[in-house]
């Protein structure tokens, strides 16, 4: 006779986790606003290349030689090229001329 009342008590768990998981679905897409799904073709500016969210109009640098976007989100272009200018490594000095020798 127990095991009859444990199934009714259980019986009703099962579609109220349904419930929550949908909600909780819900909740994180209402929460998370734009997923940048459609961004803008590259633009240059200021050197700089970077793609624009036509839904919500944040900015993401963008490689032109691989052709794909880079690096954080940011509504603040001055913020992600400060941020590309530290993490760019140091361009390394050419050679002076003088010290170059001829091949023969």
């Amino acid at each position: 006779m127990a095991d009859t009342s444990h199934k009714k008590e259980t019986h009703w768990i099962w579609p109220i986790s349904l419930v929550a998981t949908a909600m909780a679905g819900v909740g994180m897409v209402l929460f998370r606003g734009c997923w940048h799904r459609k961004m803008s073709w590259p633009v240059r500016s200021a050197g700089l290349c970077y793609q624009v969210c036509t839904g919500c109009g944040i900015k993401r640098l963008f490689d032109e030689g691989l052709f794909r976007a880079y690096g954080p989100y940011s509504y603040d272009l001055n913020q992600l090229a400060a941020r590309q200018r530290t993490q760019q490594p140091a361009a390394k000095p050419d050679p002076d001329v003088s010290e170059q020798r001829p091949a023969s």
